[in-house]
């Protein structure tokens, strides 16, 4: 099981931890430019795409789940109208979203609520990196493809690749052709076509023995696709709820001054560290625990939420020595602006304990979505913002200060692993008995 679960974990590890990379280098070109301001326009640029592409991540979780059921079933057919099914949705959803880039423009800079000079900088960010909708998206959905039919290596092979040609394209955009926050937006679109290109190409080289199982008419199968809408809806509010809660902590950052708020824009780069690391056995999980879910096997059902829970921690514990040890490096890589590490040490120690906190919901995410117990996930997610985060936050921020934000995340961590961890007895366990 060990082996079954690193070779699907290794691959994710690695693809997923070039995604943080992406995002170092845009905050370390932003971070050497000649204002904070450029810092600021990066991070409410990620934010605003993280709900607006991020959103959309349930049809990579989806995708994933109800793909590894049917692997575990050796049922190629649906496996491939899955992927139909799922891409169809993708390119809908990212119509609509260029169609209504005027309207989500002008509500996210209502939302951000910062100078006219930072706003500026979003909007040409914004009007650039929206075009990949139909790439960003339609990858989401090959990526939970990929996992669910066990293969973690060529979503490897696709990220990495991404992030190096957005990571190449970026740097000369902003260090050689001159540009600002509007070059890294410009490297990122480019990116995701090739990323588009790269997945269909590796989609017909291995699964092309596959097309002869494609029927139009059961692509639109009225009850499994609304199946397949039921438990994507209850993911979408799962992370629209994640992508709420990381955006509330930017926009409050945003209200703390422009050296406190680059300080919290760079230390969150610790947060998506962590989350891509210990995600790389959360995807595993997903992978493996719906197969043996699908195949009806208690055993190695059990057997592998063990070993994932068992290698989550061990990468956790990992990353608590990299941020206790090399805290100070990370940020003075990040950024040569003095005031901003200065103002960022006083908060090392949320992001020292955040990996140990944060394994637990990010692995049972895993689980939970492997076995498409969507509507449990999805109401744990709403109680732990709800009832936890937002009063956490409005109760201790008048004396704590910014101490409160990374309060208020770590206590959302914890609820989430808190009530995931009650509700697997039912919700997991006793789905699949022996």
């Amino acid at each position: 099981m060990n082996r079954e679960i690193l070779k699907l974990a290794i691959p994710n590890i690695i693809s997923n931890l070039s995604v943080p990379l992406l995002s170092l280098v845009d905050v370390a070109l932003m971070g050497h430019l000649d204002s904070a301001e450029y810092i600021l326009t990066i991070g409410f640029g990620v934010m605003i795409f993280n709900f607006v592409y991020w959103g959309f991540g349930f049809l990579r979780m989806g995708t994933t789940g109800f793909t590894a059921q049917e692997f575990g079933r050796k049922d190629n057919r649906e496996c491939l109208l899955i992927l139909g099914r799922a891409l169809l949705i993708a390119v809908t959803g990212a119509v609509l979203l260029i169609a209504l880039k005027p309207l989500l423009l002008k509500l996210s800079l209502h939302l951000i609520g910062t100078t006219p000079e930072v706003d500026a900088y979003v909007e040409g960010y914004f009007n650039i990196r929206i075009l990949a909708a139909p790439a960003t998206i339609s990858l989401f959905v090959f990526t939970g493809w990929f996992f669910g039919m066990q293969n973690a290596r060529i979503p490897m092979i696709i990220t990495i690749a991404v992030n190096l040609i957005n990571i190449g394209l970026s740097y000369w955009f902003v260090r050689v052709a001159g540009m600002t926050s509007d070059g890294v937006a410009l490297g990122t679109l480019i990116a995701q076509y090739c990323g588009l290109i790269l997945a269909m190409v590796f989609f017909y080289k291995n699964y092309r023995h596959m097309l002869p199982f494609w029927n139009k008419l059961d692509l639109f199968h009225i009850g499994k696709m609304k199946k397949f809408l039921m438990a994507n809806s209850d993911i979408f509010i799962r992370t629209l709820c994640l992508m709420f809660a990381f955006s509330f902590f930017r926009v409050q950052s945003g209200k703390e001054g422009v050296i406190l708020c680059s300080a919290n824009f760079i230390l969150l780069e610790f947060i998506m560290i962590s989350a891509y690391g210990i995600d790389g056995f959360s995807f595993a999980a997903e992978s493996v625990v719906g197969k043996y879910f699908g195949a009806g096997d208690a055993w190695n059902f059990r057997k592998a939420i063990k070993v994932s829970f068992q290698w989550g921690f061990g990468i956790s514990i990992t990353l608590v020595l990299l941020f206790y040890f090399f805290g100070r490096e990370i940020l003075q890589i990040l950024t040569d602006n003095q005031e901003v590490i200065n103002a960022a040490m006083p908060f090392m120690g949320w992001l020292i304990i955040a990996p140990i906190i944060h394994a637990v919901p990010f692995i049972w995410d895993g689980i939970y979505i492997g076995i498409t117990a969507s509507k449990a996930m999805r109401n744990t997610m709403l109680l732990s913002t709800f009832l936890f985060f937002l009063p956490t936050y409005y109760l201790l921020h008048g004396t704590m200060g910014n101490h409160a934000l990374w309060l208020a995340l770590t206590i959302l961590m914890l609820a989430r692993g808190i009530s995931q961890t009650v509700l697997a007895k039912h919700v997991v366990f006793n789905r699949l008995k022996n």
